[in-house]
């Protein structure tokens, strides 16, 4: 009897894409100057992600006609923009865009709405503005998050400048970005330089699937750093980052109905110095580069060769890799992941103010006019420092105090309150924008979980305990960009007006939720929480938050801490 061989798998379309052209420039140039065309082919969609760039279409009206437009994202290291780069954001999206500006969950700015005509003079645009989209998006690594409360430490100086050094080290180096989107030319596929070409980190096929990393000072944990791919937890003695403990192998993304998929928080391996920041960095990159599934995309995560593979495996082929020895994980604890709303100081004389905006849209909207006031707020106080957050918050950041009352009554003049912005419920929930721009979308979110929290608060207070926070998140499939995994309560959209429901994440991040519900319809919602917030009402302990209730009840768990290995 002949045993069964069972045939190799074959790599993705994705995969014969990129070794076909390494270059990343597919046909992008020649139909960018093609007045005729109003889409680019389904092969020039994937290249386009490595340019910071989707290829959408308005669900709305699909009943009438595909009308295909492109999202946009910047590549903005920590979040960190001036004056002047914002206003330079804002003109474009008004010019180019829907007339709002995304601020998205990992501390850039996304721009919707922007039809085929208006792409290159976008592009040309924000990189006039010395900033790119370059690996925003793409199997590569995307936007290097940092802590982004500008409380004026050594520290914090420290540690953004070393997201700014993995950033850089991390860009793939193809030309093709320069020549579409600057020179406005197609790059020549046929040139010596650039048939060859190989790129010198990520290689012929670059990574499997898309690479995360994130910088956090605890005891905050605001950057969510476990569901990266890559953590820094710094660690800092007398105001200086001696080092960072390392955490591998997050990742929010899953497939409905697929187990195979899941979300994973971050092993932490071990501590190492700053000095190795750069070769730690591309150790992990390179891990996944060389051991990720590139036969099936929803399996291509580094979190599951990590998973597969296991904790003590991957600190030795890290450390191989780096040519390094990490040392014991130092001792840390994360208390919250929320952003520091309203004015502070900054330590340093001057002041920074984090405004609260909901689901992340900064837009005029009736007499609250955020875009307006933002946009004033830059034109007239051209010191202040823009800063994104990993909530979909902006704090504006170097105020002197002789002009915090002009800015506040900028601000007040546009409708825009700078306390009491927010309620507790509103100001702690994250949404995905979802339909109708969003082709994974299957529900909705930001249109949608505004009001779905305040029913949800109405329900806390007819129940007791409207006095206690709940994060709740909502995304409109199971790829997780708004982190609904971590959520005390987490809607994940399966249908028009039907959700997967989670519960049991914690306030530190450093737990994951689990599945409730399969399947909730949206007016079901009031009803199926009212058992619950009646029972967590009588039974819980003092302190004790609605997320870990959930886990000690129905799940038997206590809070646990990062896992060290």
């Amino acid at each position: 009897m002949v045993e069964a061989v069972e045939s190799p798998k074959s790599l993705t379309r994705n995969e014969v894409l990129k070794i076909n052209i390494p270059t990343l420039a597919g046909n992008l140039a020649a139909t960018l100057a093609d007045p005729t065309a109003v889409s680019f082919s389904a092969d020039d969609e994937q290249f386009m992600k490595f340019h910071g760039i989707y290829q959408q279409d308005d669900r709305d009206k699909r009943k009438i006609a595909k009308h295909y437009m492109f999202m946009i994202r910047g590549r903005i290291p920590g979040g960190v923009l001036s004056s002047a780069q914002y206003r330079v954001f804002d003109d474009l999206a008004t010019r180019h865009g829907n007339q709002t500006l995304r601020i998205t969950t990992r501390q850039s700015i996304q721009f919707h709405g922007v039809v085929k005509t208006g792409l290159g003079p976008l592009m040309k645009g924000i990189n006039d503005a010395l900033l790119d989209t370059l690996a925003a998006c793409g199997d590569v690594n995307r936007n290097v998050m940092s802590a982004p409360t500008p409380t004026f430490t050594n520290a914090r100086r420290q540690m953004h400048e070393h997201s700014q050094l993995v950033s850089d080290s991390l860009l793939p180096k193809t030309r093709a970005y320069h020549a579409i989107w600057v020179e406005g030319v197609q790059l020549d596929l046929d040139a010596p330089e650039n048939k060859g070409f190989v790129d010198p980190l990520y290689g012929q096929q670059y990574l499997p699937r898309k690479f995360k990393v994130a910088f956090v000072i605890p005891p905050s944990n605001d950057m969510d750093v476990l569901t990266n791919d890559l953590g820094f937890i710094a660690v800092v003695e007398n105001d200086q980052v001696v080092g960072y403990n390392l955490a591998v192998g997050g990742g929010m993304g899953r497939s409905h109905g697929n187990e195979a998929t899941y979300p994973r928080l971050a092993d932490v391996l071990g501590f190492f110095t700053p000095d190795k920041l750069v070769d730690v960095s591309k150790a992990v990159l390179t891990v996944h580069r060389d051991f990720g599934d590139r036969t099936d995309r929803k399996h291509a995560r580094l979190k599951y060769v990590i998973a597969e593979r296991g904790a003590a495996w991957a600190k030795a082929e890290i450390e191989k890799r780096a040519g390094i020895v990490l040392g014991p994980v130092r001792a840390f604890e994360f208390k919250d992941t929320a952003d520091i709303l309203d004015w502070h100081p900054q330590g340093d004389g001057n002041w920074f103010l984090g405004l609260y905006v909901c689901m992340g849209r900064i837009k005029d909207d009736g007499a609250h006019r955020l875009m307006t006031g933002l946009r004033t707020v830059a034109e007239q106080f051209p010191s202040v420092e823009f800063r994104l957050t990993a909530n979909q918050n902006i704090l504006l950041a170097n105020v002197t105090p002789a002009r915090k009352e002009a800015i506040e009554a900028v601000l007040s003049a546009h409708g825009v309150r700078t306390s009491r912005q927010a309620s507790l419920y509103q100001a702690a929930a994250i949404g995905c924008p979802s339909l109708p721009t969003c082709g994974l979308g299957l529900a909705e979110s930001e249109r949608f979980l505004p009001g779905l929290v305040d029913r949800i608060e109405k329900l806390a207070a007819e129940t007791g305990i409207a006095e206690q926070e709940i994060i709740v998140r909502m995304t409109g499939c199971p790829n997780g960009c708004a982190r609904p995994y971590m959520a005390e309560i987490g809607f994940v959209g399966k249908a028009p007006g039907r959700y997967q429901v989670w519960l049991g994440g914690n306030a530190p991040g450093t737990r994951i939720n689990r599945v409730w519900k399969e399947l909730l319809k949206e007016a079901e919602i009031e009803n199926e929480l009212r058992p619950l917030f009646v029972r967590y009402a009588a039974e819980r302990t003092t302190g004790e938050r609605f997320g870990d209730w959930v886990a000690r009840v129905f799940w038997n768990e206590s809070v646990p801490a990062p896992a060290a290995n």
